[in-house]
């Protein structure tokens, strides 16, 4: 049986949807689990729920990255108990920065980049971003940017090793038949949409 290319469009489009929902949930129960755990310092957390955020700019490019970012964060404070308290502000903006600064280094750097490069990137983003509304509104001190350069030497390390488990979970999902038209990258094919 032989479909049309409306057809094959419209289930590529279910396709996404029912993956982006997948994607979503798995980075709100990652977000949970992380809460949960032990922090030997307030706001160190590895991130994660950004391996998703990763995996979907890569087959679904920036729109997808942010739509499951700011879901992830709204629904993953909703269940924590925190929805617009001083840690969801801290989730927030830091998601927020993320996203900009991945955001950029897509659209810039576009090949010159992969997903650790990006990773990095929104992990330094995410610490410039809680810093930015901690100093602000939670601690209301400037000193508090004492802390970046600790920050961003844990925001390294957590780049990388999320950069890396993003990179390896694509090269597993496009394995999978449900990926088959996709590649890996996001080039400005991906990035529009």
């Amino acid at each position: 049986m032989t479909s049309s290319v409306a057809e094959q469009q419209q289930l590529e489009q279910t396709r996404q949807r029912v993956f982006m929902a997948l994607f979503i949930a798995l980075a709100v129960g990652l977000h949970t689990f992380e809460v949960l755990l032990p922090n030997p310092l307030p706001w160190f957390r590895i991130g994660l729920a950004n391996i998703l955020a990763l995996t979907a700019l890569s087959f679904y490019g920036l729109r997808a990255m942010w739509v499951l970012s700011l879901s992830r964060i709204f629904i993953g404070s909703l269940l924590v108990g925190n929805l617009f308290g001083p840690g969801f502000l801290l989730s927030f903006f830091g998601g927020v920065g993320a996203c900009l600064l991945m955001s950029a280094g897509a659209l810039l750097l576009c090949r010159g980049i992969g997903l650790v490069g990006l990773s990095i990137l929104g992990a330094s983003g995410h610490v410039c971003g809680q810093l930015l509304i901690a100093s602000l509104v939670v601690v209301q001190h400037q000193s508090i940017w004492l802390l970046l350069p600790a920050f961003l030497l844990f925001a390294l390390v957590s780049g990388i090793l999320n950069g890396f488990a993003a990179d390896l979970l694509v090269d597993y999902l496009l394995k999978h038949p449900a990926f088959s038209t996709c590649r890996k990258g996001f080039g400005r094919h991906h990035l529009e949409g």
